[in-house]
């Protein structure tokens, strides 16, 4: 922003919950004592309840990037939907920082087939479409807090967890797990917005930089999350995990769980249709 306005617009970054968790700038941005936040989505849809078609499980598993960044960021239904949502909620919606990267599994058993998954006890968010995906597949999802779970894991309270690679290694789960299975279950994505009132106070010459920043911004980031993830995945590798891959076979057959498809439905009715949307915009792009 700084440089796309010659400094007359600039943006104060705070990183790493310097004011707060999710949840708090979420609620901070809202009474526009924060004006953007960069977040991921999961916390989101407790004030934007549409940004739930992130919760159906594997949606994006078979697409690369650019078809998800034209279904997310393009021109068409599901990033009108969102628009519209993020905007009776109080909020402008500028996009959603991604590129084909997702949460994978963790764990001390061997995850080769859907029937390894059955009795799996793995922590989760506090997330109900994410703990019923996996109680789904047969697994016993356990909601526990972040700071608790490597010792969880250590002791053998919870056997597996989910996250992104980069967490992964920077929690040193390595230490307490032996397997990465490429699950890919969630998009490892981030929102962006910006209070709706705190945009539209903006000249329309400072909402056009802001919107080219960011277009700019996430390209230039997006382009590098594929290396990032390949490289945590390297790291992890050489710290003695086993990396599991699925074909997309596997993905069919989850998918073909009927609990998994009752989900999708129950998702789908949450969000007035707005998962059939994404689903159909996802083939058409993905062709």
């Amino acid at each position: 922003m700084k440089k796309t306005t010659g400094g007359k617009l600039k943006i104060d970054y705070h990183p790493n919950g310097d004011l707060g968790n999710d949840e708090d700038l979420l609620r901070q941005m809202k009474s526009n004592d924060i004006q953007i936040v960069v977040c991921q989505i999961a916390p989101m849809t407790s004030l934007v309840p549409e940004m739930a078609i992130f919760d159906l499980p594997m949606v994006f598993s078979k697409y690369k990037g650019a078809a998800i960044e034209k279904v997310l960021n393009g021109d068409g239904a599901v990033k009108t939907a969102i628009s519209a949502a993020y905007e009776k909620a109080g909020f402008h919606y500028l996009g959603i920082l991604q590129n084909a990267t997702y949460r994978l599994t963790t764990a001390n058993t061997n995850l080769k087939t859907l029937a390894d998954f059955k009795g799996l006890k793995i922590r989760t968010m506090s997330n109900k479409n994410h703990m019923a995906f996996w109680t789904a597949i047969g697994a016993n999802p356990t909601p526990l807090a972040f700071s608790e779970l490597y010792f969880a894991l250590q002791s053998g309270t919870v056997n597996a967890e989910e996250n992104a690679a980069d967490t992964v290694v920077t929690s040193n789960f390595n230490e307490v797990q032996k397997y990465l299975a490429c699950t890919n279950h969630i998009l490892y994505a981030n929102q962006i917005a910006i209070n709706k009132k705190a945009y539209e106070s903006l000249d329309p010459a400072y909402q056009k930089a802001l919107n080219q920043a960011v277009a700019e911004a996430s390209k230039e980031i997006g382009a590098k999350l594929a290396d990032i993830e390949k490289t945590n995945k390297d790291a992890l590798k050489k710290k003695g995990m086993t990396i599991i891959d699925y074909d997309k076979a596997f993905f069919d057959q989850v998918l073909a769980v009927q609990g998994v498809k009752d989900l999708y439905a129950n998702i789908d009715k949450q969000v007035n249709g707005l998962g059939t949307t994404l689903v159909k915009e996802l083939e058409k792009a993905g062709k």
